[in-house]
């Protein structure tokens, strides 16, 4: 039978009817920034219908109370809307606290001469409105301290320098995926649990459901005890007698259907027993074998950690898919309170295929160079906003960096500057062997060549197991990327691709071969030359907005007894 073509003309003239709501039509609220970041500050939107929201930065009753003014932001920029709001639409007392949301439509206005903004929006419906009671809340117009803002995680991205670094952390991030996506890498997602200790320091979240489990087991058999030496041995005679009475059907030459039944008694009998004698094992508390925790009764069968570290991980597609990178979050659980020290943050890890430690190094400068180059690009007027508020030169930083070619230098090279040092005086003694503070990579970077400097070649003692051995058998093929204010920003290396070497390292390290079995595969079976590096995203937000705290540089901030949220 041959198919009719449907009745396009015909279906095209029906006029559709529905109580249900109309088909999309795309998002009914305008954003700020597509207003206000025009080139012509939206002038060429004057007279233009459009729907806002936002919260109220600031708002002021006019004219008696006729109208009122209201700077409103959305958070897509830095720069608020000015709306205008007649006491004919709206209460205004129900719209000018700070911190008030407001989702109003009205037409966009130009401003007379001289005013701050070139355009203004007149409302003329008030569409929702999310009231506040100025008495309680806790986040002012006043000027704050980040200090104080971090008490109230949950409100300060509402502050414009808290909204500003959110923006210049989207902008690095999709930067990032950027640069290499269009360096022909891919997008590896590695674990968050791990069962290695990538930087072998061992100072690692453990993950574990033993207290949970040994909390509901005591409740347990509390609820219900465990069976009695009498229970266990009455359970015993009546498998005997069960058995016994199959042993004598089959003796007599008993029918199947009694023979099946008593077995089936039989059976019963035996899986009760055994239901019994596993709840007789039971103990409260955490499992213990040998004087030690029994973490094979442990949720994974054994011991599990929050990741310090993709890189291992990653490697892994590195010897498969060639050029690969991670990017997500890391955990250590470090007792420290400094400016520049979080329990959870986030790290960007390339690892390149067949690559030595000069590729390793291109790359890295690249990438950094990279970074720079695009919040100058797509984020100047939060950039500028970091300049007048926390840092005069973060600005003339970004455009160092993104233009300048980095300084390389021997690791031995640097000592040796850092030694004929005379106009400062180092807290930490320089001498071969140590591992840079601070204080010397920001010297180095600040003062001797006032440019990014890449650090390679380090004395093995001080780096991890997996850095390639250079021949003088003293130094590894590693590097570390400094830069002016926040010192070390990359560290990475050349891989150990040789098998016997790199066993040789993990023991060197007093490191349990074991975990690592997986990883040593990789050089067993068509191993690879291969490097990478890790960026410490937080630093890099340090490093570009100027400020001097990771824990405002990242939304909910981890650190020793503080765990918001």
């Amino acid at each position: 039978m041959e198919t009719q073509p449907p009745p396009v003309e015909e279906m095209s003239a029906v006029t559709l009817t529905s109580d249900g709501p109309p088909p999309p039509s795309g998002p009914r609220r305008t954003l700020i920034r597509s207003i206000v970041a025009r080139p012509d500050g939206g002038l060429g939107l004057v007279g233009s219908k459009v729907t806002v929201g936002g919260m109220v930065k600031t708002g002021r009753e006019q004219g008696k109370g006729s109208f009122a003014f209201l700077e409103l932001n959305d958070g897509s920029y830095l720069d608020s809307l000015q709306v205008i709001v007649d006491s004919s639409v709206a209460d205004l007392g129900r719209l000018v606290p700070t911190g008030t949301s407001v989702l109003v439509e009205g037409e966009l206005k130009k401003t007379p001469e001289g005013t701050k903004q070139p355009v203004e929006l007149r409302v003329e419906r008030v569409l929702d409105v999310g009231s506040v009671d100025p008495s309680k809340y806790p986040i002012p117009k006043t000027k704050l301290t980040l200090e104080f803002l971090r008490d109230f995680v949950h409100l300060r991205a509402r502050t414009n320098t808290i909204s500003a670094v959110t923006r210049i952390r989207d902008e690095l991030a999709f930067a990032t995926h950027t640069f290499f996506r269009e360096n022909g890498f891919r997008y590896v997602h590695t674990p968050i649990i791990t069962t290695s200790d990538c930087e072998g320091a061992g100072e690692m979240f453990q993950v574990t459901t033993m207290f949970s489990d040994a909390e509901k087991l005591e409740k347990e058999l509390k609820e219900n005890p465990p069976p009695s030496e009498d229970e266990i041995e009455a359970a015993k005679l009546l498998v005997k007698e069960k058995g016994e009475a199959v042993s004598h059907l089959k003796s007599i030459k008993a029918s199947k259907a009694d023979i099946g039944a008593s077995v089936s008694l039989l059976t019963s009998a035996k899986e009760n027993l055994a239901r019994l004698e596993e709840r007789f094992k039971l103990k409260a508390g955490i499992a213990h074998k040998d004087g030690k925790i029994d973490y094979s009764r442990d949720f994974f069968g054994r011991q599990a950690f929050l990741t310090v570290s993709g890189q291992l991980q990653v490697e892994t597609y590195a010897c498969a898919l060639g050029n690969v990178y991670t990017f997500g979050p890391t955990f250590r659980a470090e007792h420290s309170h400094t400016s520049r020290h979080l329990a959870e943050f986030w790290m960007i890890e390339p690892e390149i295929a067949f690559a030595d430690l000069q590729e390793d190094m291109y790359y890295a400068e690249s990438y950094v160079r990279f970074l720079c180059q695009w919040l100058l690009d797509h984020c100047f007027r939060d950039m500028e906003f970091m300049v007048k508020n926390y840092d005069k030169t973060a600005i003339d930083r970004l455009r160092l960096v993104a233009s300048t070619p980095f300084e390389r230098i021997s690791y031995t090279e640097a000592i040796k500057l850092l030694e004929s040092v005379t106009d400062k005086k180092f807290e930490n003694k320089v001498q071969w062997g140590i591992d840079l503070a601070s204080e010397h990579e920001r010297y180095l970077t600040e003062v001797v060549f006032k440019k990014p400097v890449i650090v390679y070649n380090y004395p093995k003692g001080i780096k991890a197991f997996y850095m390639r051995l250079n021949d003088d058998d003293k130094t590894v093929a590693a590097m570390d990327v400094l830069v002016p204010k926040v010192g070390e920003l990359i560290g990475g290396s050349q891989r150990e691709e040789r098998y016997d070497v790199l066993v040789r390292r993990i023991q060197e390290a007093e490191l349990p071969l074991e975990p690592y079995e997986w990883y040593l595969d990789l050089r067993r079976y068509g191993t690879l030359k291969h490097s990478g590096f890790g960026l410490g995203f937080e630093r890099m937000i340090l490093f570009a907005t100027g400020l001097d705290n990771i824990r405002d540089v990242i939304p909910f901030p981890r650190y020793p007894g503080r765990a918001d949220l």
